[in-house]
C-alpha cells in the first residue's frame, strides 16, 4: 500500500490537475497510479508533463528512451518503473533479450549501447562521467544536442524513481521486481 495516500479517482485529485489527468486518460485509455500520485502537486505533474512532452519531439528513438529508463530504474531498485517500462518496452518491440541488456545497463543494439551506457554511468556516478565516456558516446554517432537529451532523460527518469520508492507506489502494471542491491551493477564513485 502506498505510504502516500493517492486518489483513487481523477475528481479525487486536487482540481487544478484535473485537466492533466483527463488527458492522460484520453490518451492511453488510464490514469495510472504514478501520475493520479503526482497530481497531488499539481505543478509537479505540469512540470513532469511538460518535460515529458518536450523530450518527445526530442532526437532520440521511443525505444532509447525506454531503454534509458529500464537502466536508470534497475539502478534505483525502482519497480514501479521497471513494470511499467518493461511493459511499454514490449508494446515498443523490444524483445526480452533487450530489456535485460537494458536492465544491466546496455542495449544489443550497438548504437543504442552507447546511450544506455552512458545513461547507467551518469546515474551510478550522479553525473561525474569522463571525458572518455562522452567521447564514447559521440563515437556511436550522437551529437552534443543528443548528449544533453540523454542527461535529461536520466534526470527526469531518476525523479520518478524517487517519487515511487519515496511513496511506495502500488504498481498497476504487470509487476517486474528488481534484482537485489547486492546483485545491481552499482559501482561508486570512487571505483568507477
Amino acid at each position: 500500500m502506498s505510504r502516500i495516500a493517492i486518489p483513487a479517482t481523477i475528481d479525487m485529485a486536487p482540481p487544478a490537475s484535473h485537466t492533466a489527468l483527463k488527458a492522460i486518460e484520453r490518451q492511453i485509455g488510464k490514469v495510472p497510479n504514478i501520475y493520479r500520485l503526482m497530481a497531488l502537486s499539481p505543478q509537479s505533474l505540469e512540470g513532469h508533463l511538460g518535460m515529458f512532452g518536450a523530450l518527445e519531439k526530442g532526437k532520440l528513438s521511443p525505444q532509447t528512451r525506454n531503454r534509458i529508463a529500464l537502466a536508470v530504474a534497475e539502478i534505483d531498485g525502482c519497480e514501479y518503473c521497471l513494470s511499467a517500462h518493461t511493459f511499454i518496452g514490449h508494446h515498443l518491440k523490444l524483445d526480452d533479450a533487450e530489456i535485460k541488456a537494458n536492465r544491466e545497463g546496455g542495449s544489443t543494439d550497438p548504437r543504442a549501447n552507447a546511450a544506455v551506457s552512458f545513461a547507467a554511468k551518469l546515474t551510478r556516478r550522479r553525473g561525474k562521467v569522463a571525458a572518455e565516456d562522452i567521447d564514447e558516446v559521440r563515437a556511436a554517432g550522437y551529437g552534443d544536442d543528443e548528449i544533453i537529451e540523454i542527461i535529461l532523460h536520466v534526470a527526469l527518469n531518476t525523479w520518478t524513481n524517487y517519487l515511487n520508492n519515496t511513496a511506495d507506489t502500488d504498481i498497476d502494471f504487470p509487476i517486474v521486481r528488481a534484482d537485489p542491491p547486492h546483485l545491481r551493477n552499482t559501482q561508486s564513485i570512487v571505483d568507477a
